[in-house]
């Protein structure tokens, strides 16, 4: 298997006159992958595009190794999916509908209720198996939808917004279960935007903005931009004017300043604004970057686009 999950180059695509990806280029590599972007960012149609279910209008695009466009039964018996929205069969059980798309993947009968009883119990629904689903909590069809995209073991698994409606607890308990993925030797794109999960469940972050990337990268990486967080007694206008002269990036929040340098030592500089203009610190320290700060750095307004 290639030790990418996904490879795009030059990959376009448009409704009509809205172009919701644009000349997208990744190489994405195995283990657990975040897909963060606003709505209208194109999360959902990169989605549909790694899955063949919209045919990508220029450039190219690789799941595990194979064409999408040239070999998508291939793609598709080795991914799963977990669509956002509510399309579980609400009067069968779980039990039934787990072990029916066990059986479309080509499990003989008997070894596919098996299976469907293994995963239900994996995803914590073990006891509720064979309810119908009518009756399950959002939690627990949220779990439903992950079983079935898991019943026929697939190397990939696609996650759109795994915790939409969950409650505190349901959430907790979808993050755990994303986490454990991996140690099965499943790697995940998780489209989300709730960066805070991202942060937490993934090791890889692919950020879409108006249809572009923006960023490709190791979520470690983030925590490498040596952003140093300053909190003033009084006005810090003149402090980040100073910073800002000496070749700084500041933004001010508040009586805050978030400072960044491209090269040298921060701290030096700060010291320098700090005597000029005689302010009294409050706080100073190193901030790791967040996904949120990326977003509020690099994002641009993007106006009306496709989800």
């Amino acid at each position: 298997m290639t030790d990418s999950i996904v490879t795009t180059k030059g990959l376009s695509f448009a409704y009509g006159d809205i172009v919701a990806l644009s000349d997208v280029t990744l190489e994405v590599p195995q283990g657990t992958v975040g897909l963060v972007g606003a709505n209208g960012a194109g999360k959902t149609t990169l989605i549909k595009l790694l899955l063949g279910i919209l045919p990508s209008a220029d450039g190219s695009i690789d799941v595990l190794g194979h064409s999408v466009n040239t070999d998508r039964l291939a793609v598709r018996s080795q991914v799963g999916f977990m669509p956002e929205g509510d399309c579980m069969p609400k009067d069968q059980s779980a039990a039934d509908f787990i072990g029916y798309a066990a059986e479309l993947a080509g499990l003989p009968t008997r070894a596919a209720r098996q299976r469907a009883s293994d995963v239900l119990t994996l995803v914590g629904l073990h006891e509720e198996r064979f309810r119908r689903m009518v009756e399950f909590s959002t939690g627990m069809m949220q779990r439903a939808k992950m079983a079935q995209a898991l019943v026929h073991d697939p190397t990939l698994v696609l996650l759109d917004e795994p915790t939409a409606g969950l409650d505190p607890e349901g959430r907790e308990d979808m993050l755990d279960l994303i986490e454990r993925l991996h140690g099965f030797g499943i790697s995940v794109l998780v489209s989300s935007h709730v960066l805070t999960d991202i942060e937490r469940t993934c090791d890889w972050v692919v950020m879409l903005d108006g249809g572009k990337v923006l960023r490709s990268e190791p979520i470690s990486a983030l925590s490498q931009t040596g952003v140093v967080e300053l909190e003033l007694f009084e006005d810090p206008a003149p402090v980040g004017d100073a910073l800002q002269r000496a070749g700084a990036e500041v933004r001010i929040d508040g009586t805050r300043l978030l400072v960044q340098v491209a090269a040298g030592d921060p701290f030096s500089l700060i010291q320098d604004a700090l005597v000029s203009s005689g302010a009294g610190v409050r706080r100073l320290g190193a901030r790791s970057t967040s996904l949120e700060d990326i977003f509020l750095r690099e994002g641009s307004e993007t106006g009306e686009g496709s989800k």
